[in-house]
């Protein structure tokens, strides 16, 4: 089964391609741009977005658990982002920049 995919705009008007995935998802050992999601009437909401070097060692344990299940929580949008560490923030920070998750703000 093939995941869903949504584009989530930045403030610079680029569109990033994610993939939606449940909460409970293995991840892979690969670098990636992640965002901790609710579905809403008018669509996605952001709660958190982030980056990292390692899905796999970063999502299970993250520390803003606790702030995306208080704010709703229920998917993860991810995608590998082998671009290097400058890409993958430059990507977090338009997303923040637009998007103006809760969590991000704690």
């Amino acid at each position: 089964m093939t995941a869903q995919e949504v584009f989530w705009k930045g403030q610079s008007g680029r569109q990033y391609k994610y993939y939606v995935h449940d909460l409970d998802t293995r991840w892979k050992d690969a670098p990636g741009n992640y965002i901790f999601a609710k579905k809403s009437g008018q669509g996605w909401v952001a709660i958190y977005v982030g980056e990292t070097e390692s899905l796999r060692d970063r999502i299970p344990n993250h520390e803003k658990w606790s702030c995306a299940r208080r704010n709703g929580v229920t998917h993860i949008h991810a995608h590998v982002n082998n671009g290097g560490m400058a890409k993958r923030r430059e990507e977090e920070d338009d997303l923040i920049a637009a998007h103006d998750p809760p969590c991000n703000e704690e």
